[in-house]
């Protein structure tokens, strides 16, 4: 029997925000890999998958390294896609459990490349990103009319990410966790520091939701942290 590997998005923390077709891949697969890096005791996306996963699932936790040695990255990713290939050659189904969506700034895109030509087929169950789940969380539209939406990773260069702020109508700001303070300050310069919201762990214990960022802007952000900024509050603005 060919192997098959999903890609399957667990949402950003809620493990009810599951899709039914996430919750059934994950309860027929053999083998779930759960992405973790070097420095965390395990797995978030494994975490808030795990109400679904049955105990006779084989679970492997693979490390990626966010490390800049290159050939330390290397040599991490090529023994991963070693490990998925030997457990897709055996004929199993094999899900890679992913945060949020996927095909969104995902680890699980470097994988689905690297077993490009692999000869097995690969698969992608789409799951809630975190923008979508506070949005809904807060009442907050995303977008409305013929408004233009950009979802930014915060890491960018600075002068594209200041660009993006000045001319968008509505923000989503991903990876804050890594320069919350500048981003912050360059919501201040722009003015839009007061129509802008944070929440950290969306759904899960130990949410945090801010609303005055200005006033936490010298704090350290959890990992899932995503920051919404709309222009402008009212529509008729």
């Amino acid at each position: 029997m060919a192997g098959v590997l999903y890609g399957v998005g667990v949402g950003p923390g809620d493990p009810e925000l599951l899709t039914v077709k996430a919750v059934n891949v994950i309860k027929q697969a053999d083998v779930i890999l759960a992405p973790k890096t070097e420095k965390k005791d395990g797995s978030a996306a494994l975490s808030i998958a795990k109400p679904y996963i049955d105990e006779s699932t084989q679970i492997l936790e693979l490390v990626f390294p966010m490390v800049y040695n290159r050939e330390k990255l290397l040599d991490a990713w090529e023994n991963n896609k070693k490990i998925i290939n030997q457990l897709l050659d055996e004929g199993k189904k094999v899900v890679f459990l992913t945060l949020g969506d996927p095909m969104l700034y995902s680890t699980f895109i470097y994988i689905q490349r690297l077993l490009e030509g692999c000869g097995h087929s690969i698969k992608v169950v789409p799951g809630v990103t975190s923008f979508s789940a506070i949005g809904g969380r807060l009442n907050y539209p995303l977008a409305e009319g013929n408004d233009i939406l950009c979802v930014v990773p915060a890491t960018i260069d600075e002068k594209k990410l200041e660009e993006v702020m000045s001319t968008s109508n509505n923000l989503v700001l991903l990876k804050v966790y890594k320069n919350y303070k500048q981003v912050v300050n360059k919501l201040k310069q722009l003015g839009l520091i007061k129509n802008a919201v944070m929440v950290s762990k969306c759904g899960l214990e130990g949410e945090k939701i801010v609303t005055d960022l200005e006033k936490d802007g010298e704090q350290k952000v959890n990992y899932l942290s995503t920051i919404l900024v709309r222009r402008y509050l009212n529509k008729n603005q």
